[in-house]
């Protein structure tokens, strides 16, 4: 059985425009949020004390919920202090900032307007999606069985509540004794993995999936790309299949979360010479280094 994750007793939660303490950060079990994922969030992380790519967040955000015709009852501005507040009340220099906004409570149908209003609350606390060994090594990954959703169906631009699909996915991944898997779209074209994007590198070209593919444009993996080109590192935003990945001289993933780290091989196939290539670590060392400085 793995660990329980069981919250810092000290941590103070924003909810709905007041801190309390976590163990008194809770929903009501009729908010829409919680019985049918409808709702939308942003990862963020903290550098330094500071809350990085902060606008790009809030766009995404706010993009996101005018999607699903949800209002936030705040405004960027005051969300923005909210989650400086919470920073210095729970003394994170370096962590990680998950801010949710559910559609609220309401009736037991699926009614979206039949609720009191959105629900918003702000947890800040530390993160480590893998050890740092595996940012040195290298991640194994498999290609899941489990289809990203059809962006026709469910736009992946929709940061929503909602991550069945992708938890399907991980599950493959897990039981294949990996941490991510990499998922294919309706059409067979590599999307991304169950919380990144994908990179590739072949002949010097730093490749990934195009937004057309289903993927959510990451903030890391916009950033990424911005970086690999003021290294005049030749970019490409195409569709890729799974042999484009095997035969490929690295491989990455990006996240909030995960930040940058290498990919060594997918489905037990080496990729390049099964070690972290140099593009893959220059822009690691690179985004470390944007992310201490702040830009």
């Amino acid at each position: 059985m793995a660990d329980e994750y069981i919250p810092k007793p000290h941590l103070k939660i924003w909810l709905d425009g007041k801190f309390v303490p976590v163990s008194e950060a809770k929903v009501s079990v009729y908010d829409h949020g919680l019985l049918y994922g409808d709702g939308v969030f942003e990862g963020i992380r903290v550098y330094n004390g500071r809350i990085f790519e902060c606008d790009a967040h809030m766009e995404r955000l706010y993009r996101s919920a005018a999607a699903i015709r949800l209002n936030i009852p705040y405004t960027r501005e005051q969300l923005v202090k909210a989650m400086e507040e919470s920073i210095v009340i729970n003394k994170v220099r370096d962590g990680y900032i998950r801010l949710c906004v559910t559609r609220g409570v309401g009736t037991l149908g699926i009614h979206p307007f039949r609720t009191v209003g959105a629900s918003v609350f702000i947890i800040t606390d530390a993160i480590a999606m893998y050890e740092a060994k595996m940012y040195e090594e290298g991640m194994h990954i498999v290609t899941a069985a489990t289809l990203r959703n059809h962006p026709a169906a469910l736009s992946p631009q929709i940061k929503s509540l909602n991550y069945l699909n992708n938890i399907m996915a991980k599950i493959e991944a897990v039981d294949a004794n990996c941490l991510e898997a990499v998922m294919l779209n309706p059409e067979g074209y590599i999307a991304e993995c169950t919380g990144d994007n994908l990179f590739l590198v072949k002949h010097g070209v730093l490749k990934t999936p195009a937004t057309h593919c289903g993927i959510l444009i990451g903030i890391t993996r916009d950033l990424i790309l911005r970086l690999a080109r003021k290294r005049g590192i030749p970019t490409e935003e195409t569709t890729l299949t799974r042999t484009d990945l095997y035969m490929a001289d690295e491989a990455f993933i990006t996240g909030t979360g995960a930040e940058v780290c290498p990919v060594v091989s997918c489905d037990k196939r080496s990729i390049g010479d099964g070690k972290p290539g140099p593009i893959t670590k220059q822009l690691m060392a690179d985004f470390r280094q944007y992310a201490r400085e702040g830009g």
